[in-house]
C-alpha cells in the first residue's frame, strides 16, 4: 500500500546516534577556531579548526558506521584519511608559513 507506516525495526534513540554528537563537538570547535582567527590570531585559530578535524577522524576511526552519523560521508578509511590528512595539512601550513612583516 503507498500510504502505509514505516516501522523501524528497533526503536529510534535520542539523539539518534552518538556520532551527531561528536560532530556538533567538531562543529564548536572549528566555531571557535573561527572566531579565534576573527581576533587576529590565525595560528591558533587554525590549529583549533585542525584539532576538530583530527578528533573527528579518530571518532570516525572508534564508531561504526551505524553509530557515525553524519561523520559518515563514505568508507571508514576514506573519511578518516581525508580528516585527519587535512587537519595535518592544515597544522603544517600554519607552523611552516613565515610571519609577513607589517
Amino acid at each position: 500500500m503507498p500510504f502505509e507506516e514505516h516501522v523501524e525495526d528497533e526503536p529510534r534513540r535520542y539523539p539518534s546516534t552518538i556520532g551527531g554528537l561528536f560532530y556538533l563537538v567538531v562543529l564548536a570547535a572549528t566555531a571557535v577556531g573561527i572566531g579565534i582567527v576573527w581576533t587576529g590570531n590565525w595560528r591558533l585559530g587554525t590549529n583549533w579548526m585542525a584539532g576538530a578535524l583530527i578528533f573527528a577522524a579518530l571518532i570516525r576511526l572508534v564508531l561504526p558506521r551505524r553509530d557515525a552519523g553524519m561523520l559518515a560521508v563514505r568508507h571508514r578509511v576514506f573519511d578518516c584519511l581525508l580528516l585527519a590528512g587535512v587537519g595535518g595539512l592544515l597544522i603544517f601550513l600554519a607552523a611552516t608559513i613565515p610571519n609577513q612583516p607589517v
